[in-house]
């Protein structure tokens, strides 16, 4: 949070520089300034691609505190797709969960003590600027808190804030003729 999701370029806002010397890498997709949680940086331009690019459907999952008490029709919506000013969304996977044991945010989500906030687990398969934020405030629960937990079959779990892990290309990001070992020599590293 609050980390410009590249390397270079800023005089006055953080950037993954400041985290991680990993030189030839490149974020394969972005969080935004105020979000939180995974990004998937790889030295293969075609990798980079199939991670970003929309048309290939990679399932991202986040988690998400909204404002106020989540209701069931809201899910529904989010699962059904909501209309945004760009156009309707693709299908969703929404759920309610409780309370994840996540790291502490800093600065802390506002609190009012007669306002109450829930959470819940949301896989969307495209990504259009701050979706997750406009989907919940479409819905009439605008995000306080987002933390995108996985993409693909990828997650967080066992990281802690700012630590990154070298992996193997997963399966399911190889292209479909992808029997060459050279697509397999990229390994992406991803991280919180």
């Amino acid at each position: 949070m609050n980390v410009l999701c590249q390397f270079s370029g800023s005089d006055d806002k953080r950037t993954l520089a400041d985290f991680i010397d990993a030189p030839g890498y490149y974020p394969a997709g972005r969080l935004d300034y105020d979000s939180e949680g995974l990004l998937l940086l790889t030295n293969q331009g075609w990798l980079q691609a199939r991670i970003a690019e929309p048309r290939f459907k990679l399932p991202k999952t986040y988690l998400v505190q909204v404002e106020g008490d989540i209701t069931d029709d809201a899910l529904m919506q989010l699962t059904n797709g909501v209309e945004l000013k760009d156009g309707l969304t693709r299908p969703a996977v929404a759920r309610r969960i409780e309370t994840p044991d996540l790291w502490p945010r800093e600065p802390p989500v506002r609190f009012r003590k007669m306002i109450p906030t829930s959470w819940l687990s949301l896989c969307i398969t495209e990504g259009r600027n701050r979706q997750v934020r406009r989907m919940t405030a479409a819905v009439g629960f605008p995000t306080l808190r987002l933390v995108r937990w996985q993409i693909g079959e990828l997650d967080l779990a066992g990281l802690a804030p700012g630590a990154w892990r070298t992996r193997p290309v997963p399966d399911e990001l190889l292209p479909p003729a992808a029997t060459s070992p050279r697509h397999r020599r990229g390994t992406p590293r991803h991280g919180s």
